[in-house]
C-alpha cells in the first residue's frame, strides 16, 4: 500500500514553488520607477529663468514624484528639455511653503501641439524637521502639497 504522505509531499512542495512566485503589487518600491528629472534649487536660476511657450495641464505627485503634463507647438516633444526651479526660499508657514518655476526649451518648428507628461523628483525639497510642504508652481491656478 502506498503511504499517502508521499503523495501530498510534492504536491505541497510544487503549491509552495508556484506561489512564492507570485507577486504582490503592494511591494513595488518608490526607487523601481525613478523620476525622470529632479528639482534645481537655486536663487539665481529662479530669478533669470525663461521659458518657451508652454501650458502646464495638469500636476499631480506620487510617492516624491511630481507628474507634469505639459502642452506646447512642436514636431514630437522628444526634444525639448525642461527646468524646474526652486526659489530657495520657504515661506514660514504650517506647512511650510515653496516656490517654483517651470521652463521649456522648445527647438522644433512645427504647428503641431504636443502634450507630454514629464517626472520630477521633490527629495530636494524636503525640510528637515516637517513631513510635508506646499508647492507653488507659477502657471498652475493651484497649489500643491506634497507629504513624505
Amino acid at each position: 500500500m502506498i503511504n499517502p504522505l508521499k503523495r501530498v509531499v510534492p504536491f505541497l512542495f510544487i503549491s509552495m514553488l508556484f506561489l512564492s512566485t507570485q507577486c504582490d503589487e503592494d511591494d513595488i518600491v518608490a526607487d523601481d520607477f525613478p523620476c525622470e528629472f529632479s528639482v534645481v534649487v537655486n536663487q539665481t536660476e529662479y530669478d533669470n529663468l525663461v521659458s518657451d511657450n508652454v501650458t502646464l495641464v495638469n500636476a499631480e505627485i506620487s510617492l516624491d514624484c511630481l507628474f507634469l503634463t505639459i502642452s506646447s507647438s512642436g514636431c514630437s516633444g522628444e526634444n525639448w528639455t525642461f527646468n524646474l526651479i526652486d526659489s530657495g526660499a520657504i515661506a514660514e508657514s504650517s506647512p511650510e511653503q515653496r516656490f517654483l518655476k517651470f521652463a521649456l526649451n522648445n527647438d522644433e518648428a512645427c504647428l503641431a501641439v504636443i502634450d507630454r507628461t514629464i517626472s520630477f523628483d521633490l527629495k530636494p525639497l524636503r525640510i528637515s524637521n516637517s513631513n510635508e510642504i506646499i508647492l507653488n508652481i507659477e502657471g498652475l491656478p493651484d497649489s500643491l502639497n506634497y507629504k513624505y
